[in-house]
């Protein structure tokens, strides 16, 4: 039973306005279409997205990045593993206004604090038999800063890809082990390089949730 994170997630500002990214989802379809090929049971948490998922996939929808955590831990108990391919929000207003926000012709300040790392809380949670497998998208010293998130977040494999896979229809990634090394470098379009996750998955971690 493989858990999926797939999608944007918004943080409101007022009842219209939200922050949020250019996540479209695809990978997490992808992710979830090629565990149902091996024979998985699979469950998406989502965020809003316009893709659509394969049936057979359970999916639970989701807006902002604290409903994801709450329904990633509600279903984490009940997985083998997890894969954390969402882009939560990472930041959300420490305010929010009741009524839509008026132009008032001056600078409007943004006071924002740090929503939950749902990878990292799930992370520090797993038993034994469990393993995480995370997505670092960085625009700088992408593998270095994804080897401290895959020690910080406590992941076994770390897929390390840049912003040029927001909302595209293909992607180029490396996939670490919490040392930091190589494990293979996947590119194409994202349901192909979801295959190759899922390979890795099975060969390097698979043997771990078998009883």
């Amino acid at each position: 039973h493989i858990l999926i994170t797939s999608g944007p997630t918004r943080q409101y500002l007022d009842p219209v306005r939200y922050l949020t990214n250019a996540s479209s989802g695809r990978m997490g379809a992808g992710l979830a279409a090629a565990a149902l090929e091996l024979g998985h049971q699979v469950t998406v948490i989502s965020g809003p997205v316009e893709v659509g998922y394969p049936s057979g996939v359970m999916v639970v929808p989701v807006v902002s990045t604290e409903e994801m955590l709450d329904a990633a831990e509600s279903h984490f108990h009940h997985a083998d593993g997890l894969i954390g391919a969402a882009a939560p929000c990472d930041y959300r207003p420490v305010v929010v206004e009741r009524g839509k926000i008026q132009k008032t012709g001056q600078p409007l300040e943004l006071r924002l604090i740090e929503t939950p790392d749902i990878v990292a809380t799930l992370g520090a949670k797993k038993a034994s038999h469990q393993w995480v497998v995370g997505f670092a998208l960085e625009t700088d010293d992408q593998r270095f800063r994804a080897t401290v998130k895959a020690e910080r977040k406590s992941c076994d494999l770390m897929v390390a890809n840049g912003p040029e896979a927001m909302h595209a229809l293909t992607n180029r990634v490396e996939v670490l082990n919490r040392a930091g090394q190589i494990l293979a470098t996947l590119e194409g379009p994202k349901e192909d390089v979801a295959r190759g996750i899922l390979r890795l998955i099975q060969s390097e971690l698979s043997e771990r949730s078998k009883p």
